[in-house]
């Protein structure tokens, strides 16, 4: 792939075959930005798993101290009384059965989905369309409740769901690059903190192969795993 003068100029501020320290990266992804928009910045980690077994499968959430900087925007499967509580707690979208047919016509205009246990028959018609996106309410997540208007708040907060993907990496967006550098070092740090909570028993030796700090646009800054 081909890349423009400003891309290699960023490039060039790496020093190769250096790995910085998760501070160092946090500030030298501001000096590396170039774009005219806020970009998003994420941090990737290549872990030391097999997700083809159950008991290697890496997930959870985490509540970062500074937010996303995006808005969510928040759906939820629920019936009878929760739905205006649901309302009220600022979902973007609320139904059952109509809320189901939509999202099975195509419309995936929304960022989390939230579902009380009783939905969750009906819901589960969506495996295949909300599963692959990351989108499927999880009790594991906190995304299957009846305390709908809490785990709305959270999500609008910050709160996001991290899960090793097919070839063993987790990539999570921390932040913008309108944050500050400190602001990325400790919504990253939180991060990592849950990755390293949620090793499996099963995986033995190194847990942690690699992880990366990158702009949407920008070249990506290999960090230090011992600090």
């Amino acid at each position: 792939m081909k890349h423009g003068k400003k891309y290699l100029n960023a490039k060039a501020k790496i020093q190769p075959g250096k790995k910085y320290t998760l501070e160092e990266a946090c500030r030298l992804v501001k000096e590396c930005h170039y774009t005219k928009f806020n970009e998003n910045v994420d941090l990737s980690i290549r872990l030391n798993v097999d997700p083809r077994h159950a008991d290697q499968q890496v997930r959870g959430t985490v509540s970062f101290p500074h937010g996303t900087g995006k808005t969510k925007r928040v759906i939820v499967f629920v019936r009878g009384e929760k739905a205006r509580e649901a309302e009220e707690a600022g979902a973007d979208a609320v139904g059952a059965d109509d809320l189901i047919a939509k999202i099975q016509g195509g419309w995936l205009d929304f960022d989390a989905a939230v579902a009380t246990p009783d939905m969750m028959r009906d819901v589960g018609k969506l495996g295949k369309i909300l599963g692959p996106r990351g989108l499927m309410p999880n009790p594991k997540s906190g995304t299957v409740t009846f305390d709908v208007a809490q785990a709305i708040a959270e999500i609008k907060k910050g709160k996001v769901e991290f899960r090793v993907d097919r070839a063993g990496n987790v990539a999570v967006g921390i932040g913008k690059i309108n944050f500050t550098a400190e602001q990325l070092r400790e919504n990253a740090q939180v991060l990592l903190d849950a990755i390293l909570r949620a090793r499996p028993a099963s995986v033995k030796g190194v847990y942690i192969r690699s992880v990366t700090l990158s702009s949407t646009m920008g070249p990506g800054i290999p960090i230090e795993l011992a600090a």
